[in-house]
C-alpha cells in the first residue's frame, strides 16, 4: 500500500467531506485569494507615506507580487513534484505556521528615509522583507490545492481548472471590497487584525482539504502524471499569453491614476478587472465565447489606438471608461488563449509556473524595464499592439505571411518614427482637419481587417505613431520622465511661453518673449497658479504684511520654480522636492527662468517632504504646499499626522497654505477636518478671476490657509472670496485611514 493510500480515513466525517470536495476546494480558495488580494491595497497603502504616493510605487509594487507568486508557485510545483498530497500538506501548514509568526502585517525595521537613487530596488526589498513569507504561502495555495483535487479521485476532478475561477473570484471580490468597504471603514490596523483572523481561518481550511484528499485515495491511486512533458513552444506561448496583460495591468493603472489620486481607491480597479477575465474565461461554460471576445477587440482598440497618446484629456471619465474596456477585452482575449491552450491536469503545476514567470516578465517591463528606457510611458501602446497578436489565426499561416499582411501600415508607421526622430515635428492646429480624416481612416480600416488580425496588428501600430504627433497648440521640446512621472516641456504655439506639464495638467508656465518676439529679460513673472492677485500670491503676502517680514519659508513642490520669485531680499527661502528631474528642469536657465532670475542658489532639498521637512533644524513663518502630481494627490501629506509634522517645524504664530485643486476630489472638508482635529483654523478660497488662461496663462486655484489661531490670518479673511471651512461631518485623514471615494461623490455630487 502507497503512503497516499494510507492517508486515506474511513471515517464517517471524512467521507461526508468527500462527497463536498469541490465546494471545499473552492471554499479554501476563494478564502486563500481573498487574503492574497486584500494585502495588496492594504500594505501597498503603508508605503505610501514613505514615498511621496507616486503611481510608480503601486507599479513596483506590482513587480513584487508578480515575483512572489511565481516564487509562490515554483514552491507549489516542487511540493506536489517531490510530495504526496499528505506529506505535502504537513510541509504547506508548517510554512503557513511560519508565516504567522510575521502577523500581523507592517512595514519591516531598517526602512526609514528611501534613497535618493535605485527607489524601485529599496522598495523591492522593504516589500520582501515585510511581507514576503506570508505572501508567497498565499500565492502557493492556488495551483497547490488545484493539484491536490486533481488527484483526490472525485468524480470531478478531471478538470481542476475550473477551481481557478473560484481563485480569481475571491481575488476579485477583496480588491472591490477594499476601497467600497474595507478603506472606508476600518482603519489600517483594524485591517491588519483582521487579516491575520482570515489567516488563521485559511490554515484550517487547507488542513480540511487535505482530509478531503486522503479521504478519496482508496477511489484514485494512481496520480502520477503519464501525460508527456510540455513543448518548449507551448511553455513560451503560455509565457506570452500572460506577460502582456500582466504588463497591460501596471500600465493602464499609471496612465489612469496620474490625473486622480495615487491611492489603492484606482488602483484596485484595472486588476479586479483583471482578475474578472480569468473568473469568466476559466471556465467550463466561458461567460463570453472566445470566438466573441476577438470579433469585439477591433472595436475597443481603434477608437483606443487614435486617441491614447495625443490631444486634451477634458473628458476624463470617458476617457477612463475606454482605456478599462479596453483593456478589459484584451486581457479576455490573451486569458481566454491562454485557457484553450492549457496543459493535461497533471501538467497544471507546469502550467501554471510558466504563466507566473510571464506576469513577472510583464510586471518587470512595464514597471522596472520601462521607465528607464523610455522617456514617455510608450510600454502602454507597445503592450496593446502585443494583445492584438492573440487574435486566433494571427500566425495560423506562418509568420512570414503575418508579416505581409502588417507590412504596409508597419512600414508607414517606421517612416513616420524615423521622420521626427531625425527632425522633430508635431501637427499643428492649422492640419487638424486633415488628420483627423486620417485617424478616422486607419480606425475605418482596423475595423474592416477583422479577418486579417496581423493587419490589425499594424494598423494599430500605425494609429499610435500618428495620434503620438498631435500636440496641438504647442511646439514639444523635451520629455524626461522619471520614478515620479513624465514631465514634458512646451512652447505655446505663439512661442511666448514656455509650459511644463505633468500628465494632462500643466504645472508651470514662464513668458519667454514679448510681443514683438524679443527675449524677456529681468525678473520673472509667476503664471498659472502662482500669478500676482491669485489665492496663492495673497497668502504670501498677507502673512508677509501681517508679520513685516517672511524671516523663514518652506515650499514643498518645486515645479518650474515660481514660487522662488516670491522671495524678498533677507528673506531664508528652501524647496522641498521629491523628483530630481524636476530639480534639474527648474535650475536651468535655458528651460525655466524662475530661480535664476528671482533667487539664484536657493536652497532645494530632495527628498519626500513630510521626511526631509521633519528632519529641517529650522522653524517657518510659513510653510506653502503644493506636491500635488498632474491631479494626482499625495494623500500622505494630507493626513492628521502630516500636518502634526508640519506644526513641529512651523513657528507659534506661522501659517500653512495648501494648494488643493483638483478635478476629481473635494478636499477642502479633508483638510478643514485635519487641521481642527489638530485645533488649527482653516480658510479656503476657490479662485475665479482667472478666465483668459489661453491668452495669460493665469490659472484659477483652490487654496487652504491653516493657522493656530484665527488673528493670525485675520489680514487674509478679510479679503474677497476666503470662507472659513469647518469640516464639520467629514472624518479626519490620518496615515491609518483615508476615504477617496467620498471625496469624488463630494466634488461631483
Amino acid at each position: 500500500m502507497s503512503a497516499f493510500e494510507a492517508a486515506a480515513s474511513p471515517h464517517p466525517f471524512a467521507a461526508r467531506l468527500f462527497r463536498h470536495a469541490p465546494a471545499v476546494f473552492a471554499g479554501t480558495l476563494f478564502v486563500s485569494a481573498l487574503l492574497l488580494f486584500a494585502v495588496q491595497p492594504m500594505f501597498t497603502k503603508m508605503v505610501l507615506p514613505k514615498l511621496g504616493g507616486a503611481p510608480a510605487i503601486w507599479s513596483v509594487a506590482m513587480v513584487f507580487f508578480q515575483a512572489a507568486l511565481l516564487l509562490g508557485y515554483a514552491y507549489a510545483h516542487w511540493l506536489t513534484k517531490y510530495l504526496s498530497p499528505r506529506h505535502g500538506a504537513l510541509v504547506h501548514l508548517a510554512v503557513l505556521g511560519l508565516a504567522a509568526l510575521s502577523l500581523p502585517l507592517g512595514i519591516a525595521g531598517g526602512f526609514g528615509t528611501p534613497p535618493s537613487t535605485h527607489i524601485e530596488l529599496w522598495l523591492l526589498a522593504l516589500f520582501a522583507m515585510s511581507i514576503g513569507l506570508p505572501f508567497t504561502a498565499l500565492a502557493a495555495s492556488a495551483p497547490l490545492l488545484q493539484r491536490w483535487f486533481a488527484v483526490s479521485g472525485h468524480a470531478r476532478a478531471s478538470n481542476p481548472y475550473v477551481l481557478y475561477a473560484a481563485s480569481n473570484l475571491g481575488s476579485f471580490a477583496a480588491l472591490l471590497s477594499y476601497p467600497v468597504l474595507i478603506e472606508p471603514l476600518l482603519a489600517l490596523q483594524a485591517q491588519t487584525a483582521l487579516w491575520a483572523a482570515g489567516f488563521a481561518l485559511l490554515a484550517i481550511l487547507i488542513a480540511t482539504s487535505a482530509l478531503v484528499v486522503a479521504s478519496g485515495a482508496t477511489e484514485k491511486q494512481d496520480h502520477v502524471s503519464t501525460a508527456s512533458a510540455p513543448a518548449l513552444a507551448d511553455r513560451l506561448s503560455w509565457i506570452a499569453l500572460a506577460a502582456v496583460p500582466a504588463g497591460l495591468v501596471v500600465a493602464v493603472t499609471a496612465h489612469i491614476s496620474t490625473d486622480v489620486a495615487a491611492a489603492p481607491f484606482l488602483w484596485v480597479v484595472p486588476l479586479a478587472l483583471y482578475l474578472l477575465t480569468f473568473v469568466a474565461v476559466f471556465n467550463e461554460r466561458p461567460w463570453v465565447s472566445h470566438t466573441a471576445v476577438a470579433l469585439m477587440v477591433p472595436y475597443v482598440v481603434a477608437p483606443l489606438a487614435i486617441s491614447m497618446l495625443g490631444g486634451d484629456k477634458a473628458f476624463w471619465l470617458v476617457t477612463i471608461a475606454l482605456h478599462l474596456i479596453a483593456f478589459f477585452v484584451l486581457t479576455l482575449l490573451c486569458h481566454g488563449e491562454l485557457y484553450r491552450r492549457r496543459p493535461h491536469p497533471s501538467q497544471l503545476t507546469d502550467f501554471y509556473l510558466a504563466t507566473s514567470i510571464g506576469g513577472v516578465a510583464g510586471g518587470v517591463f512595464t514597471g522596472l524595464i520601462a521607465p528607464n528606457v523610455f522617456s514617455t510611458t510608450t510600454e502602454y501602446p507597445i503592450l496593446v499592439a502585443a494583445a492584438v497578436l492573440a487574435l486566433p489565426c494571427t500566425f495560423s499561416s506562418g509568420a512570414r505571411a503575418a508579416l505581409k499582411d502588417a507590412a504596409v501600415p508597419l512600414g508607414m508607421a517606421v517612416v513616420l518614427f524615423l521622420a521626427h526622430a531625425l527632425t522633430p515635428f508635431r501637427i499643428s492646429l492649422d492640419w487638424m482637419i486633415g488628420f483627423q480624416a486620417t485617424l478616422i481612416v486607419v480606425a475605418t480600416m482596423i475595423l474592416l481587417s477583422r479577418k486579417k488580425p496581423a493587419r490589425i496588428f499594424g494598423l494599430v501600430v500605425l494609429a499610435f505613431a500618428l495620434s503620438g504627433l498631435w500636440q496641438p497648440g504647442q511646439s514639444h521640446l523635451e520629455t524626461t520622465r522619471s520614478f515620479f512621472g513624465v514631465h514634458k516641456l512646451a512652447d505655446s504655439a505663439d512661442g511666448k511661453y514656455r509650459l511644463l506639464f505633468h500628465g494632462t495638467t500643466i504645472h508651470g508656465a514662464d513668458r519667454i518673449t514679448n510681443d514683438d518676439g524679443s527675449p524677456v529679460s529681468g525678473r520673472a513673472e509667476p503664471l498659472a497658479y502662482y500669478y500676482r492677485g491669485g489665492p496663492i500670491s495673497e497668502t504670501i503676502l498677507a502673512t508677509r504684511a501681517a508679520r513685516g517680514r517672511l524671516q523663514d519659508v518652506a515650499a514643498v513642490g518645486l515645479g518650474t520654480g515660481s514660487l522662488a520669485c516670491y522671495r524678498e531680499p533677507g528673506e531664508n527661502w528652501t524647496f522641498f522636492e521629491i523628483d530630481p528631474e524636476v530639480v534639474r528642469l527648474a535650475r536651468d536657465p535655458q528651460r525655466f527662468r524662475f530661480i535664476s532670475s528671482c533667487t539664484p542658489g536657493i536652497p532645494v532639498v530632495l527628498g519626500d517632504a513630510r521626511l526631509t521637512l521633519s528632519d529641517s533644524k529650522s522653524s517657518y513663518d510659513l510653510i506653502v504646499l503644493d506636491a500635488f502630481s498632474s491631479d494626482a494627490i499625495p494623500a500622505h501629506l494630507l493626513t492628521r499626522e502630516a500636518v502634526a509634522g508640519y506644526l513641529a517645524r512651523l513657528k507659534p504664530h506661522g501659517v500653512i497654505v495648501m494648494h488643493i485643486s483638483n478635478r476629481h476630489l473635494e478636499l477642502a472638508n479633508i483638510v478643514a477636518a485635519v487641521g481642527a482635529s489638530e485645533g488649527l483654523v482653516t480658510l479656503v478660497k476657490t479662485d475665479v478671476s482667472a478666465n483668459s488662461f489661453a491668452k495669460d496663462y493665469k490659472s484659477n486655484a483652490t487654496v487652504a490657509v491653516l493657522a493656530r489661531d484665527a488673528n493670525d490670518i485675520a489680514g487674509i479673511a478679510r479679503l474677497p472670496g476666503w470662507e472659513k471651512v469647518s469640516g464639520e461631518g467629514v472624518r479626519p485623514w490620518t496615515d491609518d485611514y483615508s476615504d477617496l471615494l467620498s471625496a469624488m461623490m463630494r466634488k461631483k455630487f
